[in-house]
């Protein structure tokens, strides 16, 4: 990890020095194990924004819109549960440290920045796949493009948090 110092708020010493965090610290297999699942989640979380979203940029015309939706929006909200789920439990491992880690940061913005362009896509009338004709209109296109932009940051900068 960097050289960069620690962050002390009194819930992040609570959360790294709790049993949880010793649990995953000291296991053999159990932080493998969540790490491993953190990143499945986070491949099953990008596998279904990248197959819509690639759709919504025009790619895979033949494809209708609203019958990717159905599948592939479930598929990223189970993979961003599995996701978060896991993530939390790396976290405690080194709390102070990573909450002060700027890689650890801007994944934390991107993963923000990336659900508030979901709730804004699904909030709005152009947001509904089944009502597009061929071409889905700019905004979605647009959203489409910031949401591949933001996820992938957010897996560089996750994979970024070993080294800074």
């Amino acid at each position: 990890m960097g050289a960069h110092e620690a962050i002390r708020h009194p819930w992040l010493v609570a959360l790294e020095q709790s049993g949880l965090g010793a649990s995953m610290r000291e296991s053999m297999l159990l932080y493998p194990l969540v790490e491993v699942l953190h990143i499945l989640g986070f491949i099953t979380l990008f596998a279904g924004i990248a197959v819509f979203d690639l759709r919504v940029l025009g790619f895979g015309r033949n494809l209708m819109p609203a019958h990717l939706a159905r599948f592939c929006i479930p598929l990223a909200g189970a993979g961003l549960g599995l996701a978060i789920a896991m993530g939390l439990l790396l976290f405690s491992t080194e709390a102070t440290h990573l909450a002060a880690n700027p890689a650890f940061q801007f994944k934390l913005g991107l993963i923000g920045l990336g659900l508030l362009n979901v709730v804004i896509f699904h909030s709005v009338k152009w947001g509904n796949a089944a009502s597009w004709g061929a071409v889905p209109p700019w905004p979605a296109r647009f959203s489409a493009a910031l949401s591949l932009l933001a996820w992938t940051g957010a897996v560089v900068f996750g994979r970024l948090i070993a080294y800074l």
